[in-house]
């Protein structure tokens, strides 16, 4: 039976007989305002149409920024009492993202043939990880939708301050290095040779640090296109052998027993450990799920193997603390404050409280390495330009004080 769909301020029947066109294009018009507004109707076809070419207008998929955007906005909706379709549709047609845009507009196709949301975003792997299907699969099995998605919000929020912290401070010292190699390199490509050739119409001996400067401008003319060439392949090298299970565990090991950065890594790994098992935790998901979702997120392989052996140690019957201690890589503490929130019940606040504090402790350890390495930079910069700059003019000087004494 069709719907009858009353038009308020319609005009008289009189008139609209009189422009019978007008009258249908006008009552389409409405009747799909009110299926879009009712999530039943939302044009499709563009978007199957232009997502090839959206998606090779973006460059750099979902940030992190973005997707703490859309939940929080999520959770707004759905706590306003706004039902899960509708919310999911307005939000996916408002996403300015086309990359996306199209994501989210699938998960609505999909949820509006008959899918859970959490299967939904499983779909898109590449926008919604493992822990947040997580979260979003124990709001729909509790009902408690819209607290859980501002959990994740506020877990991605931290998350992501805690990545801005480390490559922030980081930027300063990497751009003066950065600086000190690119001016090096010139200097001897370009700036040396023209000396070279100015020395040798001289015909007199040069000192031993000129020589020495020249020395290494040829062989850094010869051989540039050669070392260019090896750090390429090193680089490559490198990246298969991360690619590996092996490589990536040899490679991580030696990132966590470097001085200063390795210490830095770990409390890293531990903060975000903390953060999302504690995440997770408070929002209903079992302890086995969330140790491998940990895992899963840990950064660094190492880190990753000490959960996996402490959830089988968990899954054999015995207690959180013990196999987080027994994996021979998190701190003394982190295994003993987990002991004191498992005997007390709550598990859940203290893993929120280790967060926090190992997010205050990357945060004074980055600041303290930022303090160090700025000075012994900027000393490398100076030392090495100098030099560089004091063995060519030495033979200038040289002759000016010959000519001036002669």
């Amino acid at each position: 039976m069709a719907e009858l769909i009353v038009i308020p301020g319609e005009k008289p029947k009189q008139e609209a007989a009189r422009k019978p066109d007008a009258a249908l294009v006008q009552l389409k018009k409405r009747a799909r305002e009110q299926m879009v507004a009712r999530g039943a109707g939302v044009p499709e076809a563009p978007t199957e149409r232009v997502s090839k070419w959206r998606s090779l207008l973006n460059y750099g998929g979902v940030t992190p920024q973005e997707l703490v955007v859309f939940t929080r906005q999520f959770a707004t909706m759905i706590d306003a009492g706004l039902p899960l379709l509708q919310s999911l549709n307005v939000q996916a047609r408002r996403n300015r993202n086309p990359y996306f845009r199209e994501r989210l507009m699938g998960v609505v196709r999909l949820v509006r043939g008959g899918a859970r949301l959490s299967v939904a975003m499983k779909k898109y792997p590449e926008v919604f990880d493992g822990l947040y299907t997580s979260m979003i699969a124990a709001g729909e099995a509790g009902g408690v939708m819209d607290r859980v998605l501002l959990r994740t919000a506020n877990y991605l929020e931290a998350a992501g301050r805690l990545r801005r912290q480390v490559k922030v401070a980081l930027v300063y010292p990497t751009a003066i290095l950065c600086v000190a190699i690119v001016v090096t390199a010139l200097l001897l490509l370009k700036v040396v040779p023209v000396f070279d050739h100015m020395f040798g119409q001289f015909g007199e001996d040069l000192p031993m640090e000129t020589q020495l400067v020249l020395q290494l401008s040829q062989v850094a003319q010869r051989y540039a296109l050669t070392g260019m060439g090896l750090l390429i392949v090193l680089a490559a090298a490198l990246f298969f052998l991360y690619r590996g299970d092996r490589g990536r565990l040899f490679i991580d090991g030696m990132i966590l027993r470097i001085p200063l950065f390795g210490d830095i890594a770990t409390k890293v790994a531990v903060a975000r450990f903390c953060r999302t098992l504690g995440t997770l935790l408070g929002a209903g998901v079992g302890i086995l799920t969330s140790l491998e979702i940990c895992s899963k997120t840990a950064g660094n392989r190492v880190i990753e193997e000490a959960v996996m052996r402490a959830r089988k140690g968990i899954q054999s019957g015995r207690s959180v603390a013990g196999p987080i201690r027994a994996a021979g890589v998190f701190p003394d503490m982190v295994a003993q404050m987990i002991a004191v929130g498992e005997a007390t019940g709550a598990l859940e606040p203290m893993l929120e409280k280790l967060a926090d504090f190992y997010d205050t402790e990357v945060e004074s350890a980055v600041e303290a390495l930022v303090s160090l390495l700025e000075p012994a930079l900027m000393i490398f910069l100076g030392v090495t330009i100098g030099s560089l700059l004091i063995a060519m003019y030495m033979p200038v000087f040289m002759m000016a004080n010959a000519v001036g004494g002669g």
